[in-house]
């Protein structure tokens, strides 16, 4: 009761005529321009100020009308924030634990400002147990302090001696997995640079594993270990050793199992990500088959993840040509009641995957018969074949795929002339947009290209392409999530498919 007489002198004092949040209950107001701007978001309908202030009102960003609902309902979002529903059952027990946990210390630091300290110091105490069973260390740091000044101030020597022990020994081991992060931070700060520009990275991705490991002998700490598991995934991923880089994600996978509290959603999706990344890399479509369908399971269809794992998984089936499957993959993703609401560019990845996949189909069904059997999506190939296709720089690769595709179909329909003003708009593209470093497959492979025009299209008498085909050869496939090291089918491979279907086609 002295608790609650505590909080109730607080919130007679300084309560609020109205608690502004998105719930269920708001949202069935329809006219509002909160709910309009809320559901116009969700839906992706703006990019900028500009388009969702001229949707809203028919103004500039500038105008104060706009620019006071911006405000009021971005506060109004952040006030939500402290009323998500974190019982979903695709919650796991640790985040649920970790985003209650310091939405309660949010609560203990409030009454220890409104001087309502016993209750502050008895919140405190309901906190640390949980942190405790979790080991949150930072959760365990903060709470343990408090209590250690409340037991001071009553004259509580026993248990001030219990709460500093925790603070000492648990600073510790925070001190050890902020320096976990550091050290997985140092390495994704330079994990996405082209490989060339990557030897500062090269040169200390050792030492960063090796005191990782040295850590986790020590603390036992979920964080420390993750990091670790992390860091030596990537480092086998840079070496191009995805043998090791499996047994990596097999040995987090296990400790995930072995300590089901520690479970936790992301952590569990990026090292079965690294998995298929692996089975990619290495042209395991029967290993990587079986991975995907077990580990589909653990993400909500329609999800990011979800759609980040179907998209490892279709490249997999792509390139390993089991088109049947990779079909199958790809109407299953684009299928889903969810697709539209995906990100923009995501959306135009999967764009890109149909054009191939009715290549594919087009193309290949001599060679695969079973082909014939398979639906063609509602693609429209003159239409396709006629699109300037323009992405923005951002986003160029697009563009280079796509004028790729293009030249596919053209080649299958024999109009050379078309294919020849793709090549040379490709080639102008490598001599002056494509970075040497960041594409280099694909300029190879346009390159190839280019030979193949100067042959006439007759691979007989093709010259100087032994160098640009080695050069692919040399330096594989390597895809980290990067667009601009995206190939629907690998370009050594793709060559290989033309040259096949020239030869066929002079026959």
């Amino acid at each position: 009761m002295k608790n609650l007489i505590e909080i109730s002198k607080i919130v007679t004092k300084k309560k609020v005529r109205k608690i502004e949040i998105f719930d269920d209950h708001s949202l069935k107001h329809k006219n509002s321009k909160f709910n309009e701007f809320y559901e116009a978001l969700m839906a992706n309908k703006f990019k900028n100020d500009r388009d969702a202030s001229a949707f809203l009102y028919g103004c500039s960003p500038t105008d104060d009308k706009y620019r006071q609902l911006k405000s009021r309902f971005r506060k109004r979002l952040l006030n939500t924030l402290f009323f998500l529903d974190v019982n979903l059952p695709s919650t796991s027990n640790y985040d649920r634990a970790y985003y209650s946990s310091n939405k309660d210390w949010t609560l203990v630091k409030i009454l220890l400002s409104n001087n309502a300290r016993h209750t502050a110091a008895a919140l405190a105490r309901q906190i640390l147990t949980t942190a405790l069973k979790f080991k949150f260390a930072d959760v365990i740091v903060n709470c343990s302090r408090i209590l250690r000044k409340y037991c001071s101030e009553e004259a509580d020597e026993k248990s001030y001696e219990e709460y500093d022990q925790y603070s000492k020994q648990f600073q510790n081991v925070l001190d050890a997995e902020i320096r976990s992060e550091e050290l997985y931070q140092r390495v994704i700060m330079n994990y996405y640079k082209p490989q060339s520009k990557n030897f500062n990275l090269n040169e200390k991705i050792d030492t960063y594993c090796e005191a990782l490991v040295g850590l986790s002998e020590i603390y036992e700490s979920p964080i420390v270990i993750y990091n670790m598991y992390l860091v030596w995934s990537f480092r086998y991923e840079m070496l191009h050793d995805y043998e090791s880089m499996l047994e990596v994600t097999n040995k987090a996978e296990q400790y995930i199992e072995e300590n089901p509290r520690y479970y936790r959603d992301e952590m569990l999706a990026t090292f079965q990500l690294k998995k298929m990344s692996a089975y990619l890399h290495l042209q395991d479509y029967k290993n990587g088959k079986t991975n995907a369908e077990k580990c589909l399971q653990s993400f909500p269809a329609g999800s990011e993840h979800w759609y980040d794992f179907m998209e490892y998984y279709l490249l997999l089936a792509l390139h390993t040509e089991n088109y049947v499957n990779a079909i199958a993959i790809f109407t299953e993703a684009v299928n889903h009641s969810k697709f539209k609401k995906i990100d923009s560019q995501i959306k135009e990845k999967w764009k890109i995957y149909d054009v191939y996949i009715n290549y594919i189909i087009e193309s290949q069904s001599e060679y695969y018969p079973i082909l014939k059997t398979q639906k063609k999506r509602n693609f429209r190939l003159s239409r396709f074949l006629n699109d300037p296709i323009l992405y923005p720089k951002d986003q160029r690769i697009f563009t280079v795929l796509m004028v790729i595709a293009q030249i596919l179909f053209f080649l299958e329909k024999r109009s050379y002339n078309a294919v020849t003003e793709r090549v040379d708009r490709l080639k102008t593209y490598a001599n002056r947009q494509l970075k040497k470093e960041e594409y280099f497959r694909a300029i190879q492979f346009i390159r190839l290209l280019q030979q193949l025009v100067k042959a006439e299209f007759d691979p007989t008498q093709l010259s100087n392409t032994d160098k640009y085909y080695q050069r692919l050869k040399e330096k594989p496939f390597f895809f980290r999530g990067l667009i601009s090291e995206l190939e629907v089918i690998p370009y050594d491979k793709l060559w290989d498919m033309i040259i096949k279907k020239t030869t066929d086609m002079k026959n």
